[in-house]
């Protein structure tokens, strides 16, 4: 468990940096990412998908799964309608760790 609390710490501070670059390598370069009724599908999607996401903060509020599927609950807070919200992160990693879907969900 304290490998998946490590990633999801690591994840939730990526998220908030505005290095896109940390961010970004998270990912695999087949990545899928669900958020909001769209997909974006590998990392050139990915990336102009983060691009436009607002700078939101993150309080990660639990973590449950394994190394290669777990379940993260985090409240943002930022400039956008609805602030604060609790979310639902889906991650899958593969077998060097790297994102290949991300599921994200209001809670």
């Amino acid at each position: 468990m304290q490998d998946v609390r490590r990633f999801a710490k690591d994840y939730f501070a990526a998220a908030s940096a505005r290095d896109h670059e940390r961010y970004l390598a998270l990912f695999a370069d087949e990545a899928v990412v669900h958020d909001d009724g769209h997909s974006h599908r590998g990392l050139p999607a990915v990336r102009r998908w983060r691009a436009s996401v607002p700078s939101v903060r993150h309080v990660l509020r639990e973590v449950t799964g394994t190394a290669a599927a777990c379940r993260a609950v985090a409240e943002i807070s930022g400039d956008f309608p609805g602030s604060p919200l609790d979310l639902r992160f889906a991650f899958e990693r593969d077998g060097r760790g790297k994102i290949v879907l991300l599921e994200i969900t209001v809670r």
